[in-house]
């Protein structure tokens, strides 16, 4: 495309090798069907999204393994699990059209989403994660990603209401600007309590008069924090 100043990643750096390489994958995704994610069409999704490229260089080599890594800032990549089971659970209720991410992180969990549902709305409060995750998803060209800098807290109005909504960070209170821009029968998935407390894995769907809430797992996410940076 005339006039652009990035580089589509090549296929060779998609495929990985060695920690990175396909094989490696396919263990991950071993690991995730052992510990219970069913859902065919998002494993297949995790086997071919590139994870060491949502990392910096220097740990690419663990991009595969189970656990949630640095990725500057104070804030991490969550662990496959995390990332396979709220998207999972996105998911249960059949197929879903339009997703607000809070939280966009490294994009990785946005860009599994894309691969999922037909469009993705992600908000970033950290202003160098969000330059990163746009040249990473611009490199892979995945191009129903919309991303916005923004104060996640406030969601993205003008582009609701959202069939779902992720939350990738933890709130001790759910903000209510969210909560208001769900559709009627639209969920959202998010860890709810205090950093240095128990959290929870909360699903809460929108009825018509009110909101249902079921709570799934003890979790452990970086704290939902309000503001721009």
């Amino acid at each position: 495309m005339a006039g652009t100043n990035y580089v589509i990643a090549s296929a060779h750096q998609i495929a990985g090798i060695g920690f990175t390489s396909q094989r490696t994958r396919t263990r991950m995704i071993r690991r995730l069907i052992d510990r219970g994610i069913e859902n065919e069409a998002l494993l297949q999704v995790l086997a071919t999204v590139p994870r060491h490229m949502f990392v910096d260089e220097a740990i690419s080599t663990r991009a595969y393994e189970d656990v949630a890594l640095p990725i500057g800032e104070g804030q991490t990549i969550s662990q496959p699990y995390a990332v396979a089971r709220m998207t999972e659970i996105l998911l249960e209720e059949g197929p879903v059209q339009r997703v607000l991410e809070v939280g966009t992180g490294s994009g990785y969990q946005a860009a599994v989403l894309s691969q999922l549902v037909d469009v993705v709305f992600t908000v970033e409060r950290i202003r160098n994660l969000l330059d990163k995750a746009r040249s990473r998803f611009r490199a892979l060209q995945y191009r129903n990603i919309h991303t916005r800098y923004s104060d996640g807290s406030w969601g993205w109005a003008s582009h609701g209401p959202f069939d779902a909504i992720m939350v990738t960070a933890a709130p001790a209170k759910v903000p209510m600007p969210l909560l208001e821009q769900l559709t009627i029968g639209g969920r959202m998935i998010v860890p709810v309590g205090a950093q240095d407390g128990a959290q929870s894995l909360t699903i809460i769907t929108r009825t018509r008069d009110s909101f249902s809430v079921r709570e799934e797992s003890d979790v452990k996410f970086v704290p939902f924090l309000s503001g721009k940076s």
